[in-house]
């Protein structure tokens, strides 16, 4: 499930949305739906990924379609309070820069 924020202030047809479940192939549908529903509806996007305790490959597919999506209709979309599941997922998939939103990744340990 994801709940919609209030609109950012100042910002016309910006909106934040929090992701509250798991990204997985379990809820990539339900999800896909909606979060592209919330893109087509705002003309800036944020989405909040700190209640994400679980993202598969299908996860990773959902934020790769949105940002896709995003820039291919000229609006903005912000990933952001990425939560350490997804920090972990990204970093193992090497999509830090690709994804361009700020995030902060561990130092791997050596040895």
């Amino acid at each position: 499930m994801t709940h919609t924020q209030a609109p950012s202030a100042g910002a016309a047809g910006a909106a934040a949305l929090a992701v509250t479940d798991d990204m997985t192939v379990y809820s990539a549908r339900a999800r896909k739906e909606e979060l592209l529903s919330a893109l087509a509806a705002s003309t800036e996007l944020e989405l909040d990924l700190s209640a994400v305790t679980a993202i598969d490959v299908a996860g990773v597919q959902l934020l790769i379609l949105l940002k896709r999506e995003a820039a291919a209709q000229g609006k903005t979309l912000r990933f952001s309070n990425h939560s350490p599941a997804v920090v972990e997922t990204i970093d193992f998939c090497n999509l830090a820069g690709p994804f361009g939103d700020p995030m902060l990744i561990a130092a791997h340990s050596a040895g």
